[in-house]
C-alpha cells in the first residue's frame, strides 16, 4: 500500500502573499571562516531564487555578518531555509577548525587531517573540501604514494619484512604508520629501507620525541619526513610546534568540528 504525502500546509499559508518578493540574509552567528558557498549558491539559483550577495568559500567571518542575500516567493525563501544552512554550517565549521590549527603551528608543523576517508561516503568531497578550504591538507603526503598502515605491517610480518616487500614494488613515495612495538627502532629500519614518511600514530608526545631522538642520533632523521598523529588536539599545538616534527594528523578534532552556527532572516517583503 503506497502512503500519499502530506500537502504542504506553506502552499495554503502563502496562498495571499505567492506574488510578494521576498528578501532575505543569511547571518552568521559566530566568527569563522566559511566553506560550501559554491554548492549552496547553485542550490538557491536552481530553487529560482536571486542571489543578490554572496561571500567567498575561505571568508573570514565575524559574528552577525551577511553571508548571502536573496529574493523570491516566499516559498523558495522558505525552502531556501530548510536547505542552505546544511550545505554551510558543517564544512564551514570544518574549515573554521582546521584554519584555527592551521595557524595555531605558526608555519610549522604542516598539518593535515586524512580523517574524511572514515567518514560517510557521500559526505567525503564536502569534508575535504572543507579541509582544504580552511588552510590544512587532506591527505599526510602529495599523491601518488603507498601506505602501509599499522595492520598491513602486522600482516606483513613487521616492518623489516613490510620494507622488503615494498622494494619490490613500482618506485613510489612510501608512508608506514607506527603504532606499538619498539618505535624507534622501526622507525629506524623503515628510514633505512628507503621509506619517505614515518607516521607515529599514537597520541603519545613521548613516543614522537623517542623515535625523533634515535633517528638523529644514527644520522637517519633527515633521509624521512616525521609524522605525528593520534588525538591531536588545538592546544598540543604549542607543545607540537617546538618539536622535531614535520606533519600533524589532526582527526576528530577537526572533522567532527561543531557547526558554524547561521540563520536566514527576512529582511523585507515587496508587494506586486
Amino acid at each position: 500500500m503506497t502512503t500519499m504525502a502530506a500537502p504542504d500546509i506553506r502552499v495554503a499559508l502563502f496562498s495571499s502573499i505567492e506574488r510578494h518578493r521576498i528578501r532575505a540574509s543569511l547571518i552568521v552567528e559566530d566568527a569563522g571562516v566559511l566553506a560550501g558557498v559554491r554548492p549552496a549558491v547553485e542550490m538557491l539559483t536552481e530553487l529560482g531564487l536571486a542571489v543578490d550577495h554572496a561571500l567567498d568559500d575561505g571568508a573570514k567571518v565575524r559574528s552577525g555578518e551577511e553571508i548571502l542575500r536573496v529574493s523570491g516567493t516566499p516559498m523558495q525563501v522558505a525552502v531556501a531555509e530548510e536547505r542552505v544552512i546544511g550545505l554551510l554550517a558543517k564544512p564551514s565549521g570544518i574549515a573554521t577548525a582546521a584554519a584555527a590549527f592551521v595557524a595555531r603551528a605558526t608555519g610549522r608543523p604542516r598539518i593535515v587531517s586524512g580523517a574524511w576517508k572514515k567518514l560517510p561516503f557521500g559526505q567525503k568531497d564536502m569534508i575535504r573540501s572543507a579541509i582544504t578550504t580552511g588552510g590544512a591538507e587532506p591527505r599526510i603526503a602529495e599523491w601518488p604514494f603507498t601506505y602501509i598502515d599499522k595492520n598491513m605491517v602486522a600482516m606483513l610480518g613487521g616492518v623489516r619484512a613490510t620494507v622488503d616487500v615494498v622494494a619490490g614494488l613500482p618506485p613510489r613515495r612510501t608512508i608506514i604508520q607506527l603504532g606499538g612495538g619498539d618505535l624507534a627502532s622501526d622507525a629506524c629500519a623503515a628510514a633505512a629501507g628507503g621509506v619517505r614518511v614515518v607516521f607515529v600514530d599514537t597520541g603519545q608526545i613521548v613516543d614522537l620525541e623517542q623515535v625523533a631522538g634515535v633517528l638523529r642520533a644514527r644520522g637517519l632523521r633527515d633521509k624521512v619526513e616525521l609524522a605525528f598523529g593520534g588525538g591531536v588536539e588545538l592546544a598540543d599545538l604549542d607543545t607540537l610546534r617546538t618539536l622535531d616534527v614535520d606533519t600533524v594528523d589532526v582527526g576528530r578534532a577537526i572533522v567532527d568540528a561543531p557547526l558554524l552556527d547561521m540563520s536566514l532572516r527576512v529582511t523585507g517583503v515587496d508587494t506586486p
